[in-house]
């Protein structure tokens, strides 16, 4: 068994950077692991300050996130930068902070991740131009997430597929087998 708080906070920066390419998420992997892994508990600003943003990195990740949570994230990385009484709380709280400062926290906030990476956060959609209405995508879905018919010859007026997004799972499996490339990831309004 490996003891985790040999762990450097440096290295799991750079897992969460190289595992995920949302920084939300990336975070959340970050505060996750320094709370099992490297944290010692022993001064309150880290050990309550990293829980506490554990659970607002996670509330935003998920799309219920708030201006008020930023806040207090904010407040907690200036409070765990202050307080800490090692190098790996302080480190964290500097990453933390930096994070906060790139704009992709507040994006998440206003239900959208610019990565298109956060399920909650994303819509599956077709382009109506681009769709041949060959009904692949509607095929490949196994959530009958896809409503349209296969077009015909006889019928000119055949309207291009749709996802209704209160069905889809986002599995991707229709974005991969569509030939056209008619479906894409947006953010969700």
């Amino acid at each position: 068994m490996t003891d985790k708080t040999n762990i450097k906070v440096e290295d799991i920066k750079k897992e969460a950077e190289r595992r995920h390419q949302c920084l939300v998420q990336g975070s959340l992997y970050y505060i996750t692991e320094f709370l099992s892994g490297p944290m010692c508990g022993r001064c309150f600003p880290c050990s309550m300050g990293s829980y506490e943003a554990k659970i607002r990195i996670a509330n935003i990740q998920q799309g219920e996130g708030s201006k008020g949570d930023l806040a207090a994230l904010r407040q907690i990385a200036t409070q765990m930068q202050k307080g800490s009484m090692c190098k790996r709380g302080k480190d964290t709280a500097q990453y933390l902070s930096e994070w906060l400062n790139t704009g992709v926290f507040e994006e998440h906030v206003g239900h959208c991740c610019g990565a298109l990476r956060c399920p909650s956060m994303i819509e599956y959609r077709v382009i109506p131009q681009k769709c041949t209405s060959c009904g692949l995508c509607k095929e490949a879905c196994r959530f009958n997430a896809i409503s349209g018919q296969r077009r015909k010859p006889y019928m000119p007026n055949t309207h291009p597929f749709e996802i209704l997004d209160r069905k889809c799972n986002r599995c991707g499996e229709c974005i991969k087998v569509c030939p056209e490339d008619a479906i894409v990831l947006v953010c969700s309004e």
